[in-house]
């Protein structure tokens, strides 16, 4: 293979992944006239067409997309090769990209990040924001950060958070109208604030459990949000119940402006993990995150 075909196929790839030449060509520092015309160069000398232009985007054709199938391992093993190499270096270096829900990212996240990169000068981080579970080799994400339960069990898992537990709580003006629930068939008789889950689309469940054994209630209410911050200030408003991890929710309730209900039907479940593919090789940027994110407290 020429050199130069080598750098057509990974202009091809980035187009292809990123589904635009603009960002493409961003991407890769080049303008999207010179893109353009490598993946057609490209084209011609496979004497097959990869990419279409649609109104909104670049879609590849069946031709492109097992071009892709065939690359896209080929590249990431050669990306955690040079990645691997910077061990060389006395001074570990590289860019980690990390996809995490926001609120992972603000209270775990960037605390371990922010004393990495004063550390370690030479570390540079990306973290995207995404409440949608992404697949990490296509999109080219280092790691990613979710809730421990919600991983598939062909990821390596790191434990970076404590346990959770499902708090179901409302405002005191709230309480001053309604009895509180015993018990989560109670709910049926209350407003509940329902959450729109970004990825399905579909109507969060409330998942309770006791003595080993699992009761998910539907419930019902005026207002439905797939926003966690707008669903708590819909709570504190005295709107309804809501029904979100402690580390939303707690604090509120410490502070009396919330009130907890049906505490004991709520078991603790695994807190936030850092995962990434197994086959990943860990370059030493990488290494240093994981390391920095890691949880030490009690187990």
């Amino acid at each position: 293979m020429k050199r130069d075909e080598l750098g057509d196929l990974v202009a091809f790839l980035t187009v292809a992944e990123e589904r635009s030449f603009t960002r493409a060509a961003a991407q890769l520092g080049t303008s999207q006239s010179s893109l353009s015309h490598t993946v057609k160069r490209l084209e011609e000398r496979m004497g097959v067409r990869l990419l279409v232009r649609t109104t909104r985007n670049v879609v590849p054709t069946e031709a492109g997309e097992r071009l892709m199938e065939t690359l896209r391992p080929a590249f990431n093993d050669i990306r955690g090769q040079i990645d691997a190499l910077s061990a060389m270096r006395q001074q570990p270096g590289g860019t980690v990209r990390i996809t995490s829900s926001r609120h992972a990212a603000e209270t775990i996240l960037m605390p371990a990040v922010k004393r990495l990169m004063c550390d370690y000068p030479d570390v540079n981080v990306e973290i995207s924001i995404e409440q949608r579970f992404v697949d990490l080799v296509a999109e080219r994400y280092d790691a990613g950060v979710r809730l421990g339960e919600s991983i598939e069990k062909d990821m390596i898992a790191v434990r970076i958070g404590p346990e959770l537990r499902m708090v179901v709580a409302g405002s005191p003006d709230y309480f001053e109208r309604n009895q509180k629930p015993n018990t989560p068939h109670d709910l049926t008789q209350h407003r509940c604030i329902n959450l729109r889950l970004p990825t399905l689309g579909g109507l969060y469940a409330w998942e309770f459990e006791r003595d080993g054994r699992p009761l998910n209630v539907r419930v019902d209410g005026q207002f439905i949000c797939n926003d966690v911050p707008m669903i708590i200030d819909a709570a504190l408003d005295g709107l309804g119940l809501a029904c979100l991890p402690d580390d939303h929710l707690g604090p509120l309730v410490e502070e009396g402006r919330l009130v907890r209900v049906l505490e004991d039907w709520c078991p603790p479940f695994p807190g936030y993990h850092l995962y990434y593919p197994s086959r990943r090789l860990a370059s030493p940027a990488f290494a240093l995150l994981v390391e920095h994110l890691r949880f030490r407290g009690a187990v």
